[in-house]
């Protein structure tokens, strides 16, 4: 009799969608405890002057303090926190970059418009093309290795690596080595281009505006949190301006995983392969969100009351998968990628930044 009330209690549960949520929630709240907690530490370290002044933003303190936390303390009490950090790092993401729209409007996107898509459209061309040619001609890699790298460092990061994966149908190992040298040389690229902002401000030697300083963060950096990070320790202008470049680079990515799986199915002779891959093309519906956000933002169609409290929240969310992405950026994955692909990684970063330079400076001089 007890075991048959256990399993009509079982069957309420899996009967009841309430239950698994709250057990769901219980899950989750340790690692979003945690990242929430940084965030608070970040943001009230951010509002120290001498740190303000040396361009350490909230979200850059939140990677900081996350990056010292993951490779000391962190590992013992993973188990009880991984679910939380991952939905942080993931959906709270997405959710950030969605209201992000809310300091944005259509002008502001139209400025960088034809601009922005032309210099997205070189660079991922360009990125990923040399990815595929030093991957398989001068490292020796593999080719599902060379175009994973390649399609993270082009388009966005880790999102676009494992996007990727089912086109090629990709072994695990490759796709853990890809997100790895993202993860690594991206968050290099969070501390780099501000630093490389001030430096030209001194030297002169590219005439960039910061509008224009932010089209190129957001054409070359690989993630999206990545982006903003570097931007919020620019100026708000950059930031804004990088934000909206790389959205337009996100949206690229259906376009590139058809005509990836298009090659790949010819490649192979298959028509069952061209099939796969099409059932498998991800579509970032986070950057479309996005678009719709700004949207509502340029027709003032919220109470302008709301908008500050918004955003501060936005903010909150952005620091919160900061955190949860330093918690995650192990050294270790330093000696999980090997040399191969990290060099790989290395001269496609370096491209990125010289590469992505000229590129932004000729199209801003064609189209300016």
């Amino acid at each position: 009799m007890n075991t048959l009330a256990l399993k009509n209690e079982n069957k309420k549960a899996a009967d009841n969608p309430h239950l698994p949520h709250v057990s769901g929630f219980r899950r989750v709240l340790p690692g979003l405890a945690l990242t929430g907690m940084i965030t608070a530490l970040a943001i009230w370290l951010s509002d120290i002057p001498a740190l303000n002044h040396l361009g350490l933003s909230a979200l850059t303190l939140a990677i900081v303090i996350g990056m010292v936390i993951g490779n000391t303390v962190y590992p013992a009490a993973k188990p009880w926190c991984e679910e939380g950090v991952t939905l942080a790092k993931q959906r709270l993401l997405r959710l950030g970059i969605i209201l992000y729209g809310l300091r944005l409007t259509f002008a502001q996107i139209a400025d960088v418009g034809a601009t922005g898509i032309l210099t997205d459209a070189l660079m991922l061309c360009s990125t990923f093309a040399l990815a595929c040619w030093l991957g398989q001609r001068v490292f020796k890699l593999d080719r599902d290795t060379s175009m994973l790298i390649g399609a993270g460092s082009s388009i966005c990061g880790a999102a676009a690596v494992m996007a990727t994966e089912p086109v090629l149908n990709a072994k695990a190992e490759k796709v853990t080595v890809a997100v790895a040298t993202v993860v690594i040389f991206g968050t290099a690229a969070i501390f780099l281009y501000p630093w490389l902002w001030h430096l030209n401000a001194q030297y002169h030697w590219l005439s960039f505006t910061a509008a224009q300083f932010g089209i190129y963060t957001g054409s070359t950096v690989h993630e999206v949190a990545q982006v903003v990070a570097a931007g919020q320790g620019i100026s708000p202008d950059a930031e804004n301006a990088a934000v909206i470049a790389k959205m337009i680079r996100v949206m690229m990515l259906a376009p590139f995983l058809l005509l990836l799986s298009g090659w790949t199915s010819r490649k192979a002779g298959q028509q069952g392969g061209q099939m796969t891959g099409m059932r498998n093309i991800t579509i970032p519906w986070f950057a479309l969100l996005f678009i719709l956000v700004a949207a509502v933002n340029s027709l003032n169609i919220l109470p302008h009351s709301w908008i500050p409290m918004l955003i501060t929240f936005d903010t909150v969310l952005l620091a919160m998968a900061m955190a949860a992405l330093g918690l995650t950026t192990h050294i270790s994955a330093l000696r999980q990628a090997g040399l191969k692909p990290m060099l790989l990684a290395a001269v496609l970063f370096i491209w990125l930044i010289v590469g992505g330079a000229g590129i932004n400076q000729l199209v801003q001089q064609l189209l300016g």
